[in-house]
């Protein structure tokens, strides 16, 4: 069977985008194209928040997220220790056991990488949900903490946050690159629990949310797996009940215009922030722990929403919004 780095070498071989580089085959989608896609949506306003209304799909047993869908349109949530795989109809069944799985990407070749906290480690599974080689396990010979969220990038690597155990008082949350060699690098430090994670689909911005600051972080990428000076993208709404728990950023996507889509934990919301950290609209969440979201459904025009609907993070659902508006879905071409 071959290995992590020979996996993700190929998909960074085979995939081609003209709109990124040659060397990149990401496929985001408007009924054809990431062109038509981005056409589409820049003929349409957002919708009003008043015309949204998050319709709950299914529900687990507790607080659910890592929501990510491949490219058959099957869709993944994680939650206590299992991942769970989901149709549209709601139906859903157990994919695969780890420890505390969380952030969650499908590669080209129809295989998995998976955040896990309690093995301190980027998992790799199969199309089955068995494990392969860990994609990462340490930095600099130095074991990872708490891996959370990960972003794939056009070189075929992929950038992911290690809060662990990191917050306001304790600055040690990380960002780190894996490149196509399976080797781990340190990108950024001294974060106050580094959470989602995107990059842009350009490639030059990479957006981080900081939970315990409540904001999203702003990085110039200058080459693979290097960024520039942090500055501040967003300071996100604060909960009146003017407790920092109750209004964490956490897991992110955007859509074909390249607007920002936050999962507001504890404010039982969506943010959807501009390309310049403008705040949009602040759509209903469902859950009140909010924790993640993704775009996908048939037209890709539907946005997803883990979390879960009470404040002692049972039971987990999965919300859906119907917005209308194209998602910068990155589904990976199916070998």
């Amino acid at each position: 069977m071959r290995s992590f780095r020979q996996r993700l070498g190929r998909f960074a071989a085979t995939c081609p985008f003209p709109s990124i580089g040659k060397t990149a085959r990401i496929v985001a989608t408007c009924s054809t194209s990431m062109l038509l896609g981005a056409a589409c949506v820049l003929a349409q306003d957002l919708p009003s928040v008043d015309k949204i209304t998050a319709m709950k799909l299914f529900e687990v047993p507790s607080y659910c997220e890592g929501v990510v869908f491949d490219h058959d349109g099957k869709g993944y949530i994680s939650w206590d220790k299992t991942l769970t795989e989901f149709q549209l109809d709601g139906t859903h069944r157990d994919f695969a056991v780890t420890g505390a799985p969380n952030g969650h990407k499908v590669l080209a070749d129809g295989t998995h990488l998976v955040c896990d906290a309690s093995q301190h480690a980027v998992l790799h599974l199969d199309r089955d949900g068995k494990p392969l080689a860990p994609a990462s396990k340490e930095c600099d010979g130095k074991p990872l903490r708490g891996p959370n969220d990960l972003t794939l990038d056009p070189q075929g690597g992929f950038y992911f946050t290690d809060p662990g155990e990191s917050g306001k008082d304790k600055l040690i949350g990380t960002i780190h690159y894996v490149d196509t060699a399976g080797k781990t690098h340190l990108v950024a430090s001294g974060l106050a629990f580094p959470n989602g994670i995107v990059l842009t689909q350009d490639g030059k911005r990479l957006l981080v949310g900081e939970s315990q600051f409540n904001r999203v972080l702003e990085y110039p990428v200058l080459s693979q797996g290097k960024v520039g000076p942090m500055k501040v993208f967003a300071d996100l709404p604060k909960n009146p009940s003017g407790k920092w728990e109750d209004n964490q950023p956490d897991g992110m996507c955007s859509d074909a215009k390249g607007n920002l889509y936050v999962a507001h934990y504890g404010m039982q919301q969506v943010q959807v922030l501009d390309p310049s950290g403008k705040l949009l609209r602040s759509y209903p969440g469902g859950n009140r722990l909010t924790s993640n979201v993704a775009f996908g459904g048939p037209k890709h025009d539907q946005l997803f929403v883990t979390g879960a609907i009470q404040a002692d993070g049972k039971p987990g659902a999965v919300f859906r919004l119907d917005l209308g508006i194209p998602g910068r879905v990155i589904l990976p071409t199916k070998k």
